[in-house]
Protein backbone atom coordinates (compact mmCIF):
# COMPACT_ATOMS: atom_id res chain seq x y z
CA UNK A 1 0.00 0.00 0.00
CA UNK A 2 1.27 3.73 -0.61
CA UNK A 3 2.05 5.75 2.11
CA UNK A 4 0.37 9.41 2.50
CA UNK A 5 3.73 11.01 2.15
CA UNK A 6 3.78 8.82 -1.60
CA UNK A 7 0.48 10.25 -2.40
CA UNK A 8 1.83 13.93 -1.73
CA UNK A 9 4.83 13.28 -3.54
CA UNK A 10 3.27 12.57 -6.70
CA UNK A 11 0.26 14.98 -6.56
CA UNK A 12 3.48 17.67 -5.96
CA UNK A 13 5.40 16.19 -8.81
CA UNK A 14 1.76 16.57 -10.87
CA UNK A 15 1.73 20.24 -10.10
CA UNK A 16 5.35 20.79 -11.15
CA UNK A 17 4.62 18.87 -14.23
CA UNK A 18 1.80 21.23 -15.38
CA UNK A 19 4.01 24.26 -13.99
CA UNK A 20 6.93 22.64 -16.18
CA UNK A 21 4.80 22.57 -19.24
CA UNK A 22 2.69 25.89 -19.47
CA UNK A 23 6.17 27.98 -18.65
CA UNK A 24 8.25 25.65 -21.21
CA UNK A 25 5.38 27.04 -23.91
CA UNK A 26 5.38 30.27 -23.13
CA UNK A 27 8.74 30.84 -22.65
CA UNK A 28 9.11 29.76 -26.22
CA UNK A 29 6.42 31.93 -27.09
CA UNK A 30 7.99 34.67 -25.56
CA UNK A 31 11.55 34.03 -26.98
CA UNK A 32 10.03 33.52 -30.56
CA UNK A 33 8.11 37.35 -30.23
CA UNK A 34 11.67 38.72 -28.81
CA UNK A 35 13.73 37.53 -31.89
CA UNK A 36 11.11 39.07 -34.22
CA UNK A 37 11.35 42.28 -32.34
CA UNK A 38 14.90 42.88 -33.33
CA UNK A 39 13.89 43.48 -36.83
CA UNK A 40 11.61 45.36 -36.10
CA UNK A 41 13.09 47.60 -34.10
CA UNK A 42 16.29 47.67 -36.11
CA UNK A 43 13.88 49.22 -39.19
CA UNK A 44 11.29 50.96 -37.23
CA UNK A 45 8.51 51.93 -38.94
CA UNK A 46 5.57 53.73 -36.39
CA UNK A 47 2.34 51.74 -37.77
CA UNK A 48 4.80 48.22 -37.99
CA UNK A 49 5.74 48.71 -34.74
CA UNK A 50 2.64 49.83 -33.04
CA UNK A 51 0.89 46.76 -34.58
CA UNK A 52 4.04 44.79 -33.37
CA UNK A 53 3.26 45.63 -30.23
CA UNK A 54 -0.16 45.22 -29.52
CA UNK A 55 0.49 42.12 -31.24
CA UNK A 56 2.79 40.63 -29.11
CA UNK A 57 0.36 41.71 -25.72
CA UNK A 58 -2.35 39.91 -27.34
CA UNK A 59 -0.76 36.89 -27.90
CA UNK A 60 0.77 36.39 -24.31
CA UNK A 61 -2.85 37.36 -22.86
CA UNK A 62 -4.14 35.11 -24.62
CA UNK A 63 -1.82 32.10 -24.19
CA UNK A 64 -1.56 32.81 -20.78
CA UNK A 65 -5.79 32.75 -20.29
CA UNK A 66 -5.65 30.00 -22.67
CA UNK A 67 -3.46 27.41 -20.65
CA UNK A 68 -5.64 28.69 -17.42
CA UNK A 69 -8.47 27.50 -19.02
CA UNK A 70 -6.72 24.33 -20.36
CA UNK A 71 -5.93 23.14 -17.17
CA UNK A 72 -9.03 23.71 -15.06
CA UNK A 73 -11.04 21.52 -17.45
CA UNK A 74 -11.80 17.83 -17.27
CA UNK A 75 -9.61 16.22 -19.10
CA UNK A 76 -12.86 14.13 -20.95
CA UNK A 77 -14.81 17.31 -21.69
CA UNK A 78 -16.13 17.35 -25.02
CA UNK A 79 -18.76 19.70 -25.09
CA UNK A 80 -17.59 21.47 -28.06
CA UNK A 81 -20.06 24.43 -26.80
CA UNK A 82 -17.77 25.14 -24.26
CA UNK A 83 -14.61 26.01 -26.66
CA UNK A 84 -13.21 29.41 -25.87
CA UNK A 85 -13.89 31.14 -28.90
CA UNK A 86 -13.30 34.64 -27.77
CA UNK A 87 -9.82 34.18 -26.39
CA UNK A 88 -8.99 31.85 -29.33
CA UNK A 89 -10.16 34.88 -31.54
CA UNK A 90 -7.97 37.41 -29.93
CA UNK A 91 -5.10 35.21 -29.98
CA UNK A 92 -5.34 35.06 -33.81
CA UNK A 93 -6.04 38.45 -34.38
CA UNK A 94 -3.18 39.54 -32.39
CA UNK A 95 -0.84 36.98 -34.47
CA UNK A 96 -2.30 38.66 -37.36
CA UNK A 97 -1.19 41.78 -35.45
CA UNK A 98 2.92 40.46 -34.76
CA UNK A 99 3.05 38.70 -38.49
CA UNK A 100 1.62 42.74 -39.88
CA UNK A 101 4.30 44.17 -37.59
CA UNK A 102 7.32 41.86 -38.45
CA UNK A 103 6.32 41.65 -42.35
CA UNK A 104 5.88 38.30 -42.41
CA UNK A 105 3.10 35.82 -43.40
CA UNK A 106 4.58 32.87 -42.42
CA UNK A 107 5.37 34.31 -38.49
CA UNK A 108 1.30 35.11 -38.22
CA UNK A 109 0.74 32.02 -39.07
CA UNK A 110 2.44 30.02 -37.02
CA UNK A 111 1.81 31.98 -34.24
CA UNK A 112 -1.63 31.69 -34.59
CA UNK A 113 -1.55 27.98 -35.10
CA UNK A 114 0.18 27.80 -31.81
CA UNK A 115 -2.64 29.69 -30.08
CA UNK A 116 -4.93 27.10 -31.80
CA UNK A 117 -3.17 24.38 -30.61
CA UNK A 118 -3.45 25.79 -27.15
CA UNK A 119 -7.21 24.64 -27.11
CA UNK A 120 -8.52 21.54 -25.53
CA UNK A 121 -9.79 19.74 -28.53
CA UNK A 122 -12.56 16.72 -28.84
CA UNK A 123 -10.61 13.09 -28.86
CA UNK A 124 -9.23 12.20 -32.20
CA UNK A 125 -9.32 16.08 -33.39
CA UNK A 126 -5.74 17.25 -31.75
CA UNK A 127 -3.28 15.03 -34.19
CA UNK A 128 -5.77 15.82 -37.37
CA UNK A 129 -5.83 19.67 -36.58
CA UNK A 130 -1.69 19.92 -36.06
CA UNK A 131 -1.22 17.87 -38.78
CA UNK A 132 -3.18 20.32 -41.37
CA UNK A 133 -1.76 23.25 -39.41
CA UNK A 134 1.90 21.91 -40.14
CA UNK A 135 0.69 21.61 -43.38
CA UNK A 136 -0.22 25.38 -43.98
CA UNK A 137 2.38 26.88 -42.41
CA UNK A 138 4.74 24.50 -44.90
CA UNK A 139 2.71 25.35 -47.87
CA UNK A 140 2.62 29.40 -46.38
CA UNK A 141 6.75 29.28 -45.59
CA UNK A 142 7.34 27.91 -49.45
CA UNK A 143 5.01 30.63 -50.57
CA UNK A 144 6.60 33.32 -48.88
CA UNK A 145 10.27 31.77 -49.86
CA UNK A 146 10.46 33.57 -52.68
CA UNK A 147 10.70 37.17 -50.63
CA UNK A 148 13.39 35.73 -48.31
CA UNK A 149 15.64 34.19 -51.20
CA UNK A 150 16.54 37.34 -52.32
CA UNK A 151 17.92 38.79 -48.86
CA UNK A 152 21.42 38.57 -47.95
CA UNK A 153 20.54 37.97 -44.67
CA UNK A 154 18.27 34.69 -45.38
CA UNK A 155 19.89 32.03 -43.95
CA UNK A 156 19.64 34.30 -40.43
CA UNK A 157 15.78 34.72 -41.46
CA UNK A 158 15.41 30.93 -42.33
CA UNK A 159 16.40 30.16 -38.83
CA UNK A 160 13.86 32.29 -37.03
CA UNK A 161 11.08 31.21 -39.16
CA UNK A 162 11.94 27.63 -38.38
CA UNK A 163 11.95 27.97 -34.72
CA UNK A 164 8.54 30.09 -34.91
CA UNK A 165 7.19 27.36 -37.07
CA UNK A 166 7.99 24.64 -34.22
CA UNK A 167 5.52 25.95 -31.54
CA UNK A 168 2.82 24.65 -32.71
CA UNK A 169 4.21 21.31 -32.70
CA UNK A 170 5.85 21.76 -29.60
CA UNK A 171 2.39 23.06 -27.74
CA UNK A 172 0.85 20.53 -29.12
CA UNK A 173 3.26 17.69 -28.01
CA UNK A 174 3.98 19.54 -24.43
CA UNK A 175 0.09 19.89 -23.60
CA UNK A 176 -0.13 15.62 -24.94
CA UNK A 177 2.48 15.00 -22.29
CA UNK A 178 0.33 17.36 -19.62
CA UNK A 179 -2.70 15.26 -20.66
CA UNK A 180 -0.93 11.88 -19.90
CA UNK A 181 0.21 12.59 -16.46
CA UNK A 182 -3.37 14.10 -15.87
CA UNK A 183 -5.12 11.09 -16.75
CA UNK A 184 -2.25 8.81 -14.64
CA UNK A 185 -3.54 10.82 -11.48
CA UNK A 186 -6.91 10.52 -12.22
CA UNK A 187 -6.01 6.70 -12.40
CA UNK A 188 -4.42 6.58 -9.54
CA UNK A 189 -6.99 8.52 -7.53
CA UNK A 190 -9.52 5.96 -9.07
CA UNK A 191 -7.87 3.20 -7.68
CA UNK A 192 -7.74 4.49 -4.38
CA UNK A 193 -11.52 5.00 -4.70
CA UNK A 194 -11.76 1.34 -5.53
CA UNK A 195 -9.62 -0.05 -2.97
CA UNK A 196 -11.69 1.87 -0.30
CA UNK A 197 -15.03 0.74 -2.06
CA UNK A 198 -13.42 -3.21 -2.00
CA UNK A 199 -12.78 -2.20 2.07
CA UNK A 200 -16.63 -1.70 2.61
CA UNK A 201 -18.14 -4.28 0.72
CA UNK A 202 -15.51 -6.69 2.94
CA UNK A 203 -16.89 -4.56 6.16
CA UNK A 204 -20.85 -5.01 4.98
CA UNK A 205 -19.74 -9.29 3.97
CA UNK A 206 -18.24 -9.47 7.41
CA UNK A 207 -21.10 -8.02 9.12
CA UNK A 208 -23.81 -9.69 7.44
CA UNK A 209 -22.16 -12.95 8.63
CA UNK A 210 -21.58 -11.82 11.95
CA UNK A 211 -25.09 -10.52 12.60
CA UNK A 212 -26.72 -13.36 10.98
CA UNK A 213 -25.27 -16.14 13.11
CA UNK A 214 -25.67 -14.22 16.16
CA UNK A 215 -29.19 -13.31 15.28
CA UNK A 216 -29.76 -16.90 14.18
CA UNK A 217 -28.41 -18.59 17.31
CA UNK A 218 -30.40 -16.01 19.56
CA UNK A 219 -33.84 -16.76 17.69
CA UNK A 220 -33.27 -20.37 18.21
CA UNK A 221 -32.68 -20.03 22.22
CA UNK A 222 -35.59 -17.72 22.43
CA UNK A 223 -38.03 -19.89 20.77
CA UNK A 224 -36.67 -22.92 22.36
CA UNK A 225 -37.59 -20.73 25.82
CA UNK A 226 -40.74 -19.79 24.76
CA UNK A 227 -41.69 -23.89 24.05
CA UNK A 228 -39.90 -24.34 27.60
CA UNK A 229 -41.64 -22.15 30.00
CA UNK A 230 -44.81 -23.88 30.99
CA UNK A 231 -42.94 -27.56 30.97
CA UNK A 232 -39.55 -26.31 32.46
CA UNK A 233 -39.27 -22.86 33.63
CA UNK A 234 -35.85 -23.20 34.81
CA UNK A 235 -34.98 -25.03 31.52
CA UNK A 236 -36.50 -21.80 29.83
CA UNK A 237 -34.61 -19.12 31.83
CA UNK A 238 -31.76 -21.24 30.94
CA UNK A 239 -32.34 -20.25 27.31
CA UNK A 240 -32.89 -16.57 28.11
CA UNK A 241 -29.83 -16.17 29.84
CA UNK A 242 -28.01 -17.73 26.75
CA UNK A 243 -29.73 -15.32 24.22
CA UNK A 244 -28.56 -12.67 26.05
CA UNK A 245 -24.82 -13.81 26.12
CA UNK A 246 -25.30 -14.07 22.59
CA UNK A 247 -26.73 -10.59 22.32
CA UNK A 248 -22.98 -9.31 24.10
CA UNK A 249 -21.23 -11.71 22.07
CA UNK A 250 -22.81 -10.31 18.87
CA UNK A 251 -22.50 -6.79 20.21
CA UNK A 252 -18.13 -7.81 21.47
CA UNK A 253 -18.12 -9.02 17.55
CA UNK A 254 -19.72 -6.11 16.03
CA UNK A 255 -17.41 -3.44 17.94
CA UNK A 256 -13.98 -5.36 16.81
CA UNK A 257 -15.14 -5.24 13.57
CA UNK A 258 -15.91 -1.99 13.96
CA UNK A 259 -12.46 -1.45 15.55
CA UNK A 260 -10.75 -2.89 12.88
CA UNK A 261 -12.12 -1.30 9.90
CA UNK A 262 -11.46 2.16 11.51
CA UNK A 263 -7.73 1.42 12.26
CA UNK A 264 -6.97 2.88 9.09
CA UNK A 265 -3.05 3.35 8.88
CA UNK A 266 -2.72 7.75 9.93
CA UNK A 267 -1.04 8.29 6.50
CA UNK A 268 -3.95 7.21 4.62
CA UNK A 269 -6.85 8.78 7.05
CA UNK A 270 -4.75 12.17 5.91
CA UNK A 271 -4.32 11.22 2.71
CA UNK A 272 -8.16 10.67 2.40
CA UNK A 273 -8.90 13.77 3.88
CA UNK A 274 -6.77 16.21 1.97
CA UNK A 275 -8.21 14.29 -1.37
CA UNK A 276 -11.93 15.04 0.19
CA UNK A 277 -10.71 18.33 0.67
CA UNK A 278 -9.63 19.00 -2.41
CA UNK A 279 -12.86 17.49 -3.99
CA UNK A 280 -14.95 20.16 -2.19
CA UNK A 281 -12.70 22.24 -3.97
CA UNK A 282 -9.66 23.39 -1.99
CA UNK A 283 -6.53 24.12 -1.98
CA UNK A 284 -4.61 21.74 0.40
CA UNK A 285 -1.52 21.46 1.83
CA UNK A 286 -0.03 18.10 3.28
CA UNK A 287 3.02 17.22 5.57
CA UNK A 288 3.41 13.98 6.83
CA UNK A 289 6.02 12.33 9.28
CA UNK A 290 7.67 9.55 7.68
CA UNK A 291 7.08 7.80 10.56
CA UNK A 292 3.33 8.73 10.83
CA UNK A 293 2.35 4.82 10.68
CA UNK A 294 3.16 4.49 14.51
CA UNK A 295 1.10 7.30 16.02
CA UNK A 296 -1.96 5.97 17.79
CA UNK A 297 -4.86 5.72 14.92
CA UNK A 298 -7.48 4.96 17.08
CA UNK A 299 -6.94 8.76 18.87
CA UNK A 300 -5.86 10.72 16.25
CA UNK A 301 -8.30 9.20 13.58
CA UNK A 302 -11.61 10.13 15.17
CA UNK A 303 -9.75 13.80 15.58
CA UNK A 304 -8.80 14.06 11.55
CA UNK A 305 -12.05 13.28 10.24
CA UNK A 306 -13.93 15.67 12.78
CA UNK A 307 -11.42 18.25 12.17
CA UNK A 308 -12.10 17.51 8.36
CA UNK A 309 -15.65 18.11 8.86
CA UNK A 310 -16.05 21.06 10.56
CA UNK A 311 -13.45 22.48 7.93
CA UNK A 312 -16.05 21.31 5.43
CA UNK A 313 -19.00 22.35 7.60
CA UNK A 314 -17.96 25.60 8.86
CA UNK A 315 -14.72 26.92 6.97
CA UNK A 316 -16.08 28.02 3.18
CA UNK A 317 -12.65 29.27 2.63
CA UNK A 318 -10.49 28.45 -0.43
CA UNK A 319 -7.13 27.13 1.55
CA UNK A 320 -6.62 24.17 4.24
CA UNK A 321 -3.62 22.57 5.50
CA UNK A 322 -3.17 19.15 7.71
CA UNK A 323 0.06 18.18 9.34
CA UNK A 324 1.38 15.47 11.82
CA UNK A 325 5.02 15.57 12.85
CA UNK A 326 6.88 14.63 16.27
CA UNK A 327 8.08 17.14 18.31
CA UNK A 328 10.05 16.40 21.81
CA UNK A 329 8.28 13.18 22.16
CA UNK A 330 4.13 14.05 21.07
CA UNK A 331 2.54 13.63 18.24
CA UNK A 332 1.46 16.79 16.92
CA UNK A 333 -1.61 17.50 14.40
CA UNK A 334 -2.42 20.77 12.86
CA UNK A 335 -5.44 21.49 10.95
CA UNK A 336 -5.83 24.79 9.33
CA UNK A 337 -7.93 26.46 7.09
CA UNK A 338 -9.43 29.81 6.08
CA UNK A 339 -12.91 30.80 7.11
CA UNK A 340 -15.72 32.63 4.88
CA UNK A 341 -15.37 35.21 7.02
CA UNK A 342 -14.11 36.44 10.77
CA UNK A 343 -17.55 36.04 12.21
CA UNK A 344 -18.02 32.41 10.89
CA UNK A 345 -18.71 29.85 13.35
CA UNK A 346 -15.93 27.45 13.39
CA UNK A 347 -15.33 27.13 16.79
CA UNK A 348 -19.10 26.38 18.02
CA UNK A 349 -20.87 23.09 18.25
CA UNK A 350 -20.31 19.26 20.60
CA UNK A 351 -17.11 18.20 17.88
CA UNK A 352 -14.32 20.21 19.58
CA UNK A 353 -15.61 19.22 22.50
CA UNK A 354 -15.42 15.57 21.75
CA UNK A 355 -11.90 16.12 20.48
CA UNK A 356 -10.77 17.77 23.43
CA UNK A 357 -12.35 15.18 25.58
CA UNK A 358 -11.31 11.96 23.87
CA UNK A 359 -7.52 13.33 23.63
CA UNK A 360 -7.69 14.35 27.41
CA UNK A 361 -8.70 10.75 28.58
CA UNK A 362 -5.14 9.96 27.03
CA UNK A 363 -3.03 12.52 28.86
CA UNK A 364 -2.74 14.86 25.47
CA UNK A 365 -3.86 18.50 25.07
CA UNK A 366 -5.72 20.22 22.31
CA UNK A 367 -5.74 23.82 20.82
CA UNK A 368 -8.54 25.56 19.13
CA UNK A 369 -8.57 28.85 17.61
CA UNK A 370 -8.92 31.93 15.13
CA UNK A 371 -6.83 34.51 14.24
CA UNK A 372 -6.19 36.52 11.09
CA UNK A 373 -9.23 34.98 8.96
CA UNK A 374 -8.02 31.02 9.80
CA UNK A 375 -9.02 28.77 12.23
CA UNK A 376 -6.61 25.97 13.80
CA UNK A 377 -6.89 23.61 15.79
CA UNK A 378 -3.78 21.77 17.00
CA UNK A 379 -3.63 18.34 18.99
CA UNK A 380 -0.57 16.96 20.56
CA UNK A 381 -0.67 13.10 22.10
CA UNK A 382 2.44 11.52 23.94
CA UNK A 383 4.18 8.64 21.55
CA UNK A 384 3.10 5.18 22.79
CA UNK A 385 -0.28 5.46 23.77
CA UNK A 386 -3.70 4.36 22.47
CA UNK A 387 -7.39 4.87 23.56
Amino acid sequence: MSTPAAHTAYARDVSVTWWYTASSILVFVVLGLMLWAVPVVVDPAPLAVTGYALGVMGTLAASVLLLVRYRREPVDDDSASRMPWLLVLIGIGSAVLVGFGAGSVIIGTCFAASIVCLVRWRNGIRIRLVALLLLVIVTVWCIESVHFSGDRNAGQTFGLVLFVAMLPALTAASLWWWDIVRELDRARRAEGKLAAAQERLRLASDLHDLQGHHLQVIALQLELAEKMMTRDPDAAVEQVRAARASVDDARRGTRDLATRFRGVPLPDELANAADLLRAAGLTVELGVDIDADRAPADVLGPVIRESTTNVLKHGGGVSASLSLARHRGDWVLVVENDLRSPESPAGEGAGLAGMAERVGTIGGSMDAGGADGRFRVTVRVPEGVSA
